[in-house]
């Protein structure tokens, strides 16, 4: 099921071992290689930073986020795997996203996951005002992305017409 991301953030990590809350979420950790997020730093009761990798949700529930205990919340320094994406720091709110034609679409306002998976499925960018009156968002299937780099997101062109099939320009 596809989820923005504020059903994501900010939100308890459940213990089915307790019951309770053990921790919440704070942020993604992404994958910019792949547009999956892996894992999520949490805050614990005891103010510690922790990270949850998204192997250990049981369920994204309407209460939060459910593990089997608080034993599955890891140290960043315990992921040596994931070492290369904590440096990386990668996070996809803010990017600019333009055209293979280096045309300015906006920027990253939000982003749908597919719970099941973590992969990002939709981004939205929110337009410049001159270019929409309206203030809307433009939505981006994760098909159209063609390249991400540290600053930006590029895309397939806007208004690219498909071609013509041969046997309907024959009259």
């Amino acid at each position: 099921m596809l989820q923005l991301s504020s059903y994501l953030l900010n939100r308890p990590v459940l213990s089915l071992r307790s019951g309770n809350a053990v921790a919440w979420v704070s942020a993604p950790i992404f994958n910019p290689h792949n547009l999956r997020i892996e894992g999520f730093y949490v805050k614990t009761r005891d103010r510690k930073d922790l990270i949850l990798l998204c192997q250990d949700i049981r369920e994204t529930g309407g209460r939060g986020l459910i593990v089997n205990d608080y034993d599955v919340l890891a140290e960043p320094q315990d992921l040596v795997r994931l070492k290369a994406l904590l440096e990386l720091n990668f996070e996809l709110p803010g990017k600019t996203v333009h055209t293979t034609t280096h045309q300015k679409v906006g920027k990253v306002s939000d982003y749908a996951v597919e719970t099941m998976t973590m992969y990002v499925q939709k981004l939205y960018a929110s337009q410049p005002i001159w270019k929409n009156l309206g203030g809307g968002t433009l939505s981006i299937d994760r098909s159209q992305i063609v390249e991400i780099t540290n600053k930006t997101i590029v895309i397939g062109d806007l208004h690219q017409t498909a071609p013509a099939p041969a046997n309907a320009l024959a009259v």
